[in-house]
């Protein structure tokens, strides 16, 4: 059979993560509007009886502002040199600008086997799509380009096929009942910051962290779950609780409906909001947030 792993490449909001989740059939990566959902590398796996695809779902791609942004731009060129191939997740309604060009171009230039993913077709005019397209193979991008949506399912199962071509003949990486290398520790986690991401504007949501304190399961089956939400300044931590915790409230309830949903039994949500002051320049509270581990595959 063909087993490899793939690195799902692009700009922030390109939809690298909502492809994933769509391709494996499962909710392996968080989703929202905002730059920096991803902000971990995150294996979501799809297995078929001749091929076996490890997507490597990376931080969308965009200038570091911090040290966490530095530190995401790092997990994200450090993965494209160490898979089997590179998909590259581009936003097709947006265009292809000369600067999306530059960027396919560096990742094309390591050498590793690249198809690029020519999303949100359902939402742009058909007919520009072959002027992008060849506007990226005079930029000298020889990869192949699949116009896809995510949203419709439209040309997956196309895109799935010319990935596992490029993949090398080998054992599968993992048992055929693994959908992805994330813990349901870990899930919670992303599952609460989700909600934050949605649910608060501007600066707030991306200067949140979330740290699950208790994650246990009782003998009737029900799961007792406690965390605590990061963030940088008391005046956030006064946004994000609200007026007499109702905001706070309210994006708990949302997080555990998609909790239960996730772990196919009721929770019992108990949640605090901390501060630690700028806590993404720094790099001690980054590593005790659980940021900068170790990202090889």
């Amino acid at each position: 059979m063909k087993s490899g792993t793939v690195a799902v490449i692009g700009r922030a909001n390109a939809g690298k993560s909502t492809l994933i989740n769509v391709l494996v059939g499962e909710k392996v990566a968080i989703v929202s509007p905002k730059p920096q959902t991803t902000r971990d590398r995150i294996l979501g796996i799809f297995t078929r009886e001749d091929y076996q695809i490890v997507f490597v779902d990376t931080p969308g791609v965009y200038k570091s502002r911090n040290a966490l942004t530095e530190q995401m731009m790092r997990t994200t060129d450090t993965t494209s040199k160490d898979v089997d191939a590179i998909l590259f997740v581009h936003d097709g309604h947006a265009g292809v600008s000369d600067e999306d060009l530059a960027l396919m171009r560096k990742y094309y230039a390591i050498g590793i086997p690249m198809l690029i993913a020519y999303t949100k077709i359902d939402i742009m005019p058909v007919e520009r799509i072959p002027e992008d397209v060849k506007k990226i193979a005079e930029a000298g991008i020889e990869a192949d380009v699949y116009p896809v949506s995510a949203r419709k399912g439209k040309n997956l199962k196309n895109l799935l096929q010319g990935l596992a071509a490029l993949l090398p003949e080998g054992e599968a990486l993992f048992s055929d009942d693994v959908v992805s290398d994330r813990s349901e520790k870990f899930m919670i986690s992303e599952l609460m910051r989700e909600k934050i991401l949605l649910k608060y504007d501007e600066e707030i949501p991306h200067g949140v962290a979330i740290v699950v304190n208790t994650f246990r399961r009782r003998e009737n089956g029900t799961y007792e779950i406690n965390l605590d939400v990061v963030c940088e300044k008391p005046n956030h931590k006064a946004i994000l609780i609200g007026k007499q915790g109702a905001a706070i409230k309210e994006t708990a309830s949302f997080a555990r409906k998609d909790m239960e949903k996730f772990l196919g039994a009721k929770v019992f949500l108990t949640v605090y909001v901390k501060v630690k002051e700028d806590w993404r320049d720094r790099e001690n509270l980054l590593k005790e947030l659980g940021y900068g581990k170790d990202e090889s595959i």
